[in-house]
């Protein structure tokens, strides 16, 4: 009798080492919501909900990441600014409680305002926005158009990088490379704009986000694919501009750390991008198990550099 409950028990007191990520969450990309203004053909995070979390939860989880060794915290979307004031919250908290080094955002340049800007610009240390063409053609092509006609865009990316300068701000500005834009000099109009980086990706696929319907996706970006010559073509046009930084798909692979509306890391390993668990609900040193995350990936492609509105070099503890 005794050795059967013996036997029982040794399983229950077996210790198994606990699984840790072997990394801290440094630089987080965050997508606050799903909704946006624009309809870019390549898009990769779709709007296949409206989501939206509380506030309260959302700062919850912000200080769980800050506690974890975030160091800056990066929003995208969706079009972040069709939340106005729940972004400036976020970085005010994270500026103010969280005391994190940088707060910046990824926008496409039409729903800023200088009231915003006045009103929460301090909190904010690099402001990107997206650019893929100076064409209103190429522009309405691309899908980088309100409703799909709107003539607006490159005004649009003038005055705020004007605005946000003037405020102090870091100016980034993104550019995706495609089969229409790939062929396209934009030398002028990016020593006209001097952001301090130019981050010109090659557009990618995710399945269930762009990859057309077989996927379930709601955008189908498979005909805006180029080569890796076509990709190296516009590079090369553009190497004299200092602030250009190249990320082809191999850089893009697993080198961010995402993490969605609901707070839960996305592993995007195979292919596509596969929510995790949420931060909120088992912890980030656990949540992070399920990000697909790489590191050396990240250092590699440059993820870390001066991202500090006071233009001192950092030096990061690990």
């Amino acid at each position: 009798m005794a050795s059967k409950w013996l036997d029982i028990s040794i399983p229950f007191f077996s210790s198994k080492p606990v699984a840790k990520p072997d990394f801290v969450p440094v630089s987080v990309n965050w997508f606050p919501h799903r909704v946006c203004n624009y309809a870019c053909h390549f898009c990769f995070h779709t709007q296949t909900n409206s989501f939206l979390l509380p506030l309260d939860d959302a700062k919850r989880a912000l200080r769980l990441l800050a506690d974890a060794g975030m160091q800056k915290l990066n929003i995208s979307g969706g079009e972040p600014f069709l939340q106005p004031r729940y972004i400036g919250e976020v970085f005010k908290f994270c500026k103010e409680e969280l005391r994190i080094e940088s707060c910046s955002i990824v926008n496409n340049g039409s729903k800023v305002t200088e009231k915003w800007l006045d009103t929460y610009g301090q909190y904010l240390d690099v402001m990107a926005i997206s650019c893929d063409s100076f064409d209103l053609e190429t522009n309405i092509r691309q899908g980088r158009a309100e409703n799909g006609t709107s003539a607006t865009h490159i005004p649009n990316v003038f005055k705020v990088v004007e605005w946000v300068k003037e405020r102090g701000i870091k100016v980034k500005i993104n550019t995706v490379v495609t089969t229409n834009n790939w062929e396209e000099d934009m030398n002028d109009q990016i020593e006209e704009l001097a952001p301090f980086r130019w981050k010109v990706f090659q557009v990618l696929l995710l399945d269930s986000e762009n990859t057309g319907l077989e996927s379930n996706s709601l955008r189908d970006a498979r005909n805006l694919i180029i080569t890796k010559e076509q990709y190296q073509a516009f590079l090369d046009r553009h190497a004299k501009q200092a602030s250009l930084v190249p990320e082809d798909n191999d850089a893009m692979k697993d080198s961010y750390l995402l993490i969605d509306e609901r707070m839960c890391f996305l592993d995007c390993r195979d292919g596509g991008k596969k929510p995790g668990r949420s931060v909120l609900d088992v912890g980030v040193e656990t949540a992070l198990l399920d990000s697909g995350f790489d590191e050396k990936t990240f250092l590699d492609r440059g993820g870390i550099f001066d991202w500090t509105r006071s233009a001192k070099p950092k030096t990061l503890e690990w």
